[in-house]
């Protein structure tokens, strides 16, 4: 029997947070080449110009000849900016600096915010038949964000275990709100997953319960421990689960992909 709450396309989910060092982009390859194993197609997005993402699947500058800037900006097709990574079923649209003066450019185009929506779904998605696209953010709610948000079914927000956690969090909950009033009704919360969680910090265990009294069962069950296998493993451009696949880290983004697909909102 067919899934009628799944979209006939991909499910398009949008890793955003817009404090820095939260863990999200480790989150977008992680998740992403989890769900891979899972037996899913797979296509990260990225949308943040430092191209961490790229750098951290293993895409040499070098290889980068088309990025999300031409995919944005110059109404290019996704042959020529889709490419594979050394995980089977893993796949990247590529980003560079470039991407970094696309704010105000994009601020003329007069479809500013539906730009990445319209480029996702070109009649040549079809052919790559993925199952998810997973949209890695800058760290900031500028335009680059609200194409992700308005192209999304959703939004994953990965929440580091620390001190004012939740106080950045609000900010964000109220750009999906006004992006849902402006041009994406029925934009979602994914789920809020906890990063960099030290179960030996009464820090990190208190955060936890916070974020469980006030987001509920928007917390996934799955926390992401700060593990030095999953802070290693991008400075060897692959995903933990290929560098240490046996690791703790490997194994809570196995789980947390494992919720994702139980749990998906659409």
């Amino acid at each position: 029997m067919s899934d009628l709450s799944r979209p006939a396309g991909p499910k398009i989910i949008a890793v955003a947070n817009q404090k820095g060092g939260v863990g999200k982009t480790t989150t977008t390859i992680n998740l992403a080449a989890a769900l891979a194993e899972q037996d899913q197609r797979v296509l990260v997005v990225d949308l943040d110009p430092q191209g961490n993402a790229s750098t951290g699947l293993g895409i040499d500058l070098d290889d980068r000849e088309f990025t999300t800037y031409e995919l944005l900006l110059e109404d290019i097709s996704l042959d020529k900016v889709v490419l594979k990574t050394e995980t089977p079923s893993l796949y990247i649209v590529p980003a560079t600096v470039d991407l970094s003066s696309a704010d105000l450019e994009l601020i003329s185009n007069e479809k500013r915010s539906f730009l990445l929506h319209d480029a996702l779904r070109q009649t040549q998605m079809d052919s790559y038949a993925f199952d998810y696209i997973l949209i890695d953010c800058p760290p900031s709610l500028n335009l680059l964000t609200v194409n992700a948000m308005i192209a999304a079914h959703s939004v994953l927000v990965p929440l580091q275990s620390e001190f004012f956690a939740l106080e950045g969090l609000s900010q964000l909950m109220l750009t999906i709100r006004e992006v849902r009033q402006s041009g994406n009704k029925d934009l979602r919360i994914e789920g809020v997953v906890l990063t960099m969680y030290d179960q030996r910090n009464n820090l990190s265990q208190q955060v936890e319960q916070d974020a469980r009294a006030n987001l509920g069962e928007l917390v996934y069950k799955t926390v992401i421990p700060r593990n030095v296998r999953v802070s290693e493993a991008p400075s060897f451009a692959m995903p933990v689960l290929s560098y240490d696949s046996g690791s703790k880290g490997a194994k809570a983004y196995r789980d947390l992909a494992r919720e994702v697909l139980e749990n998906s909102v659409i």
